[in-house]
């Protein structure tokens, strides 16, 4: 039996924009878990709760399905994709109306022991 070495974890359809996400994760990536943790509690952006709670569910998985050692764990990759858009009319004046795109993520995230 050959030995795991990574843990993942993804979300998909989080209603913030992969533009927006992706400066969130630029800042954790290749970063060790807990150095990605406390980075991700001190960063003011919609994406961060969201983020944190992707990475810590990755680490779970690492210690508990695959028996990795918690100290070790490093972001090996994470990424945002774009998800689906969702098409809306906005109100304008004169009985006119334009359109709006409301874009959501797909979030994922790979940890690996160092």
């Amino acid at each position: 039996m050959e030995n795991i070495i990574e843990a993942k974890a993804s979300v998909s359809n989080v209603g913030v924009t992969p533009r927006k996400t992706r400066l969130v994760i630029d800042l954790v990536r290749g970063k060790s878990v807990a150095e990605a943790q406390a980075i991700l509690k001190n960063v003011n952006k919609a994406a961060s709760p969201i983020v944190l709670k992707l990475i810590n569910s990755a680490a779970a998985n690492a210690v508990n399905n695959h028996g990795m050692n918690q100290d070790k764990l490093f972001i090996k990759e994470i990424y945002a994709d774009e998800g689906v858009k969702m098409k809306r009319y906005m109100p304008r004046a004169k009985g006119r109306s334009s359109g709006l795109v409301k874009r959501t993520s797909h979030i994922n995230v790979v940890v690996a022991e160092r």
